[in-house]
C-alpha cells in the first residue's frame, strides 16, 4: 500500500511539474507584477498565479492563491465569485477558510490539494512506522481513513465546511466509523473545528500553518516597509524586488494581496504603478 501511494506521488509530482512549466511558458512568469497585475479571466488569473506561486524550502505547501488576490487582479469582483462557484462545482477548485483570524479564503485547484493530502499522509504514515509508535491495525487504519476521506467526502462535499454527522455518514461508506478516525483526520490537519459551532469541521490543507504565520508577518512587514517611507507609498517596480524577512511568501504574493484587500493601492504615473498604503 506504501509502495502505491509513493508511486502514486512520484507520477503526480512528475504531472504537477510538467504543467507548471507549461504554464510558466504560456504566461511567461517573469514578468513584473506591473505587466501583469490585472487580467480579464478568473481561470487565466488563477493558473498564472498558481504558476508564480514562491517555491522555497519554507513553503511546503501546493500552490494556493487567495481570494484576495483574485480580487486585485479582475475588476468585476461580483464574476470573480460566480466563477469560483461555477469552478468549485465542477471539481476544479476546492476553497479553504483560513485560520488567520480575518476573512481570508485560500482556492487551490482540486489535483493539487489531492497531492497535498496524499503526501501528508504518507509522510505521517512513514514516520509512524519508522518510529514504531503505531500498532500494525492503526497503519493500516490511517490508510483506510484517508482512502474513505478522499473516495467519499472530497468527491461528495464541496462546499469549504461540513457538519459533523453528514461526516461520519460519508465516512461510512467505506466502512465503521470510529471517534478515532476523526481525531486522526483533525490532527493530520484535514479537518479544523469551527469555533463558534464545534458541530462543523472546515476542510483544512495540510501542513499550511508556518505559511499562514508568514502571511501575517508579511503583511505586517510589507505595510511597515510603506508607512515609515514619507509619503507612504513606493514605485511598484523597485518595491516587487524587495525581499521579506518574515515571510516565506514573496513580496509579489503580498502585494496582490494587500491590493486586493484594500489596505494598498495603486495609481498611474508617468514613469510607472505607485503603491500607497489606502487611507482609513
Amino acid at each position: 500500500m506504501a509502495k502505491n501511494i509513493s508511486e502514486s506521488l512520484k507520477g503526480k509530482k512528475r504531472a504537477r511539474e510538467t504543467d507548471t512549466e507549461a504554464e510558466a511558458s504560456d504566461f511567461d512568469q517573469i514578468l513584473s507584477l506591473e505587466e501583469n497585475l490585472t487580467f480579464s479571466d478568473t481561470l487565466v488569473a488563477l493558473r498564472i498565479m498558481r504558476a508564480q506561486f514562491p517555491q522555497s524550502d519554507k513553503v511546503s505547501v501546493q500552490p494556493f492563491i487567495l481570494r484576495s488576490q483574485l480580487y486585485s487582479s479582475v475588476e468585476d469582483r461580483t464574476q470573480v465569485d460566480r466563477d469560483l462557484e461555477n469552478l468549485r462545482r465542477e471539481k476544479i477548485l476546492r476553497i479553504f477558510k483560513l485560520n488567520t483570524g480575518q476573512d481570508d479564503h485560500a482556492i487551490m485547484f482540486f489535483d493539487d490539494y489531492l497531492c497535498q493530502v496524499a503526501y501528508m499522509v504518507f509522510s505521517m504514515f512513514l514516520m509512524e512506522r519508522v518510529v514504531k509508535r503505531l500498532e500494525e491495525k492503526k497503519d493500516s487504519d490511517i490508510l483506510e481513513v484517508f482512502k474513505w476521506f478522499k473516495s467519499h467526502v472530497l468527491d461528495n462535499k464541496l462546499e469549504p465546511s461540513i457538519e459533523h454527522q453528514e461526516l461520519c455518514t460519508l465516512l461510512a461508506l467505506g466502512g465503521k466509523v470510529k471517534d478515532e478516525h476523526i481525531s486522526l483526520l483533525i490532527n493530520s490537519g484535514l479537518l479544523t473545528r469551527q469555533l463558534i459551532d464545534s458541530n462543523i469541521y472546515w476542510f483544512a490543507i495540510p501542513n499550511i500553518g508556518s505559511v499562514l504565520k508568514g502571511l501575517s508577518q508579511g503583511r505586517k512587514e510589507v505595510l511597515s516597509l510603506l508607512n515609515r517611507r514619507r509619503y507612504k507609498e513606493m514605485m511598484l517596480a523597485p518595491l516587487e524586488k524587495k525581499l521579506l524577512r518574515y515571510s516565506p511568501l514573496d513580496m509579489r504574493f503580498h502585494l496582490r494581496d494587500l491590493i486586493g484587500s484594500g489596505n494598498l493601492k495603486t495609481a498611474k504615473t508617468p514613469t510607472g504603478l505607485v503603491v500607497r498604503v489606502s487611507k482609513d
